[in-house]
């Protein structure tokens, strides 16, 4: 501002009739009139006078590679969990394995008391053997009653017997023969009962049904396990901790970003700073509802050769669904800019458009663009009037 154009003292007292008559200066005291002056000026000088400008920040627009990322919660499993039990009663004779042992296929595990079943073996080998003598009788019977009948036909023709008396043959051997069936089937479900103690002994041996390692051991020396409705487990096996898998839960607005076979990394709280290698394998389409809250299970395949990894740990993942490259990028912060209230733009765009803020002639300038997918640092821009290299405006402070 000129100073040549401010007024002078002697003029603003002039104005304000400072040193006039009481008549003039409308009665005022003569010190409160130059101190109104004296304020007056001041007020002047600093409307007249230049304003400081607001400092923005700017970052320019740029072009590079954009990762889009999906993350999520979830917990590791061995690919093949078997749970052990008994599929008999009795008590626990000897246990052949601990928890964290290596087992093979075949392997005793338990033993549960055999002497019931031995009993029970024997009883039924022993009906075995009196229903097979019994088929042994009533075969020997039904061979007689055919023969009486054979002969009581050959004295019929000859007018020997009587018709009374071939029908009372002739029923005898109907009635032997179905005792002969009956005896074989009797002596049937006899071997069919002897089978089941036998293969109910054997089972009192608790053998590993697989290769793999026994995650935990329910059963104690001694205990007694009966087996009813529900099969008692006695351990708890995993089949090759080398090979895991981590079951994720994927939000429902990110599951048209999930494919088979995309690339994943991981951390568990037990290794800080590690990053474990994962892979896609596929995604569940039962969905699953936790207040109101939909998500969809993602299966990933996890490589622990060195069992560094155990079961039930809690992952943080991180799935790299879609890379963009070479796109036109500005960070996050551009687009929820907005310059201070009292800054008067020249140019006004829509509301609910996506805008960024570039500065024309020291003035900020929305411009109206068209997003894309974001990484939560930067976004794609596709369309507007935003070029490479423009300035975008990030942030904003008063001068100090």
């Amino acid at each position: 501002m000129d100073a040549e154009a401010l007024p002078t003292l002697p003029e603003l007292t002039k104005a304000l009739g400072v040193g006039a008559s009481p008549a003039r200066r409308w009665g005022l005291p003569a010190g409160l009139a130059l101190g109104v002056a004296v304020v007056a000026a001041g007020l002047f000088l600093w409307l007249r006078g230049p304003k400081a400008q607001v400092v923005y920040t700017g970052v320019p627009a740029r072009r590079g590679d954009l990762a889009v990322t999906v993350d999520a919660t979830g917990t590791l499993e061995a690919v093949t969990t078997v749970e052990v039990g008994s599929e008999v009663s009795g008590r626990v004779l000897s246990e052949g394995v601990d928890v964290n042992d290596e087992v093979h296929k075949g392997q005793i595990m338990a033993e549960i008391d055999p002497e019931p079943l031995r009993s029970a073996v024997d009883q039924a080998r022993a009906q075995l053997r009196g229903a097979q003598d019994g088929v042994q009788n009533a075969q020997a019977t039904a061979t007689e009653s055919a023969r009486t009948q054979e002969r009581s036909q050959s004295l019929g023709r000859d007018g020997i017997l009587s018709q009374a008396a071939l029908d009372t043959a002739r029923g005898a051997r109907d009635r032997d023969s179905a005792s002969l069936h009956v005896a074989q089937e009797n002596a049937r479900v006899a071997k069919a009962t002897l089978d089941l103690a036998a293969s109910r002994l054997q089972k009192a041996t608790i053998r590993a049904p697989m290769d793999g390692v026994v995650l935990a051991r329910l059963v104690e020396t001694g205990q007694t396990v009966t087996a009813g409705f529900q099969t008692p487990v006695l351990f708890k096996m995993a089949q090759d901790m080398r090979k895991m898998r981590l079951n994720v839960d994927i939000d429902e607005a990110d599951v048209s970003r999930i494919r088979a076979g995309e690339g994943v990394v991981f951390t568990v709280e037990a290794y800080p700073g590690r990053k474990f290698p994962s892979l896609v394998q596929t995604l569940q389409m039962n969905p699953k509802v936790s207040q109101n809250v939909v998500t969809y299970l993602a299966v990933l395949t996890v490589d622990n050769t060195d069992r560094a990894l155990l079961p039930g740990m809690t992952c943080t993942a991180t799935i790299q669904a879609e890379v963009r490259r070479g796109v036109l990028l500005v960070p996050n912060a551009a687009l929820r800019f907005a310059p201070p209230a009292t800054v008067k733009t020249t140019v006004s765009a829509a509301d609910g458009k996506h805008r960024v803020w570039v500065l024309r002639d020291k003035v900020p300038v929305p411009l109206e663009v068209q997003t894309g997918a974001s990484d939560g640092q930067d976004t794609e821009i596709l369309g507007g009037a935003l070029t490479e290299g423009m300035s975008v405006l990030t942030d904003s402070r008063d001068p100090a």
